[in-house]
C-alpha cells in the first residue's frame, strides 16, 4: 500500500486541509481504487484526473483537456479571489447492478449554471460541452465509482473568474473545471433523520441578491449559524425570509419540503431559493404518485401543523426530517416506514437503477 501511495507522489501536491483523504490506489487507472465502500462519508478524496478548460474576452471556451487532479495556479487578483466570481454545480456518477454508469440530469446542472453565469457576468459552456465535460471526467475516474449501492462519484463542476483584475469588474479570463470524489451519505446520521434548527437572525438570501443561483459566495456566510446550530446537537439550519421574517424558505445546502395530507408544498422559487435537481424531480414524481402539488410561501407556523417534512439536493438526497427546532419549540415528525418522502426516494432510486422506467429521459448513459 504505502509504495502504491509514493509513487504517486509526484503526481499531486500535498493536501493542507486535514478533509482530503488520499486513497491507497493501484497501479493501473483500469482497476478498482481501495476503498471501505462500507463506511463511505462525504468528505474530499483525492481522484486521478480532473477536466479543465479556459476562455478569455471572446467568451468561448476552447477543447477542454483532463489533467491529473492537483492544484491550479491562480493570480493574487484573479476575479474569483477578490470580487468572488465563481459558481459550482454538483452531481453524481452512479453504478448499476450490472455495471454501467450513468449521469442523472446532467443538462439541468447545465442550464444552471448557464443562469447564474448570466447572473455574475460570466461566460459559460454551452449545454453539450457541460454534459461532456461530465461524462470525460466520470469516465477518467470510473475506478472511484462505488459499486452498486455503495454511493456515488459526486462530480463537482466549477466556473470561475481567473484572470487578474484590480478594479471591480468582470475577469479577463474564466476557467471551466470538473473534478469528482467518490461519496456516501451527505449527513453523519446516515439512516438517521434530521433535526433542525429555525434561524430567525441569519438569512441566507434577500430579495435581488444571488440566492437563486449557485455562486460560491452563497454559502460562506452560512457557516457561522451553521456551526451554532451543530454545537447545539442540530442537523442543520431553516432559513427565514430577510423581508418579513416569517416564510421559510431553505436549509443550508438544500430544498425542503412539507407535506400535510395528499398535499406536497415546497417555498416558491423567487430569486431567493435555488432550484434544485432533486426538488425538480422529487415534484414530478410527487405529480405521477397522484400528489396535489403547491410551491408557495409557506410561513413557519405552518410547521406546527405539518404531517410530515423532508429535505432534498444532490448531496443530500431525499432526507426525512424529525424534528425542527422554532421559537424555542421542538415540533417532532412522526417517522415510519410509510412516509410520503420515502415513496418518492424509491421511486427515484428506481428510476436511476433501471428498475422503473424512464419516462423523461432523466438517465444518461455514459458507459
Amino acid at each position: 500500500m504505502a509504495s502504491s501511495q509514493s509513487s504517486l507522489s509526484h503526481l499531486f501536491s500535498t493536501p493542507t486541509t486535514t478533509s482530503l483523504q488520499i486513497a491507497p490506489t493501484t497501479s493501473s487507472d483500469d482497476e478498482s481504487a481501495y476503498i471501505d465502500w462500507d463506511n463511505l462519508g462525504f468528505q474530499l478524496m483525492q481522484t486521478d484526473y480532473m477536466y479543465v478548460t479556459k476562455c478569455s474576452d471572446d467568451g468561448i471556451f476552447r477543447q477542454g483537456q483532463l489533467n491529473r487532479y492537483g492544484n491550479i495556479q491562480l493570480s493574487p487578483a484573479a476575479g474569483v479571489l477578490n470580487y468572488g466570481q465563481g459558481l459550482f454545480e454538483g452531481t453524481k456518477a452512479y453504478r448499476r447492478e450490472d455495471g454501467r454508469i450513468f449521469l442523472f440530469r446532467p443538462e439541468q446542472n447545465a442550464m444552471r449554471m448557464q443562469i447564474g453565469a448570466e447572473r455574475m457576468c460570466m461566460p459559460c459552456p454551452s449545454t453539450d460541452q457541460f454534459v461532456e465535460a461530465v461524462k470525460q471526467t466520470a469516465i477518467a475516474n470510473k475506478r472511484w465509482i462505488p459499486p452498486f449501492g455503495k454511493g456515488a462519484l459526486y462530480i463537482r463542476p466549477l466556473l470561475i473568474g481567473s484572470g487578474p483584475i484590480l478594479g471591480l469588474a468582470p475577469a479577463p479570463e474564466y476557467t471551466f473545471l470538473v473534478y469528482a470524489c467518490p461519496v456516501g451519505y451527505y449527513f453523519k446520521q446516515r439512516t438517521a433523520t434530521l433535526n433542525l434548527y429555525v434561524e430567525e437572525d441569519v438569512h441566507r438570501a434577500s430579495r435581488g441578491g444571488a440566492g437563486g443561483v449557485k455562486s460560491i459566495t452563497n454559502y460562506a456566510p452560512v457557516l457561522k449559524a451553521m456551526k451554532n446550530a451543530k454545537a447545539n446537537g442540530y442537523s442543520d439550519v431553516l432559513y427565514l425570509d430577510a423581508v418579513n421574517k416569517k416564510y421559510i424558505e431553505e436549509v443550508s445546502s438544500c430544498n425542503i419540503f412539507l407535506v400535510k395530507g395528499n398535499v406536497l408544498s415546497t417555498p416558491i422559487a423567487k430569486g431567493t431559493i435555488l432550484e434544485g435537481i432533486t426538488r425538480k424531480s422529487i415534484m414530478d414524481i410527487a405529480h405521477d404518485l397522484g400528489y396535489t402539488f403547491e410551491e408557495r410561501l409557506i410561513e413557519a407556523d405552518e410547521l406546527f401543523t405539518a404531517d410530515e417534512v423532508f429535505c432534498t439536493g444532490t448531496a443530500v438526497g431525499v432526507a426525512p426530517v424529525g424534528s425542527i427546532t422554532y421559537k424555542g419549540q421542538r415540533i417532532e415528525y412522526k417517522i415510519s416506514s410509510d412516509l410520503s418522502c420515502k415513496q418518492f426516494y424509491s421511486r427515484l432510486v428506481g428510476i436511476q437503477r433501471g428498475v422503473i422506467k424512464d419516462e423523461r429521459n432523466w438517465i444518461v448513459e455514459i458507459e
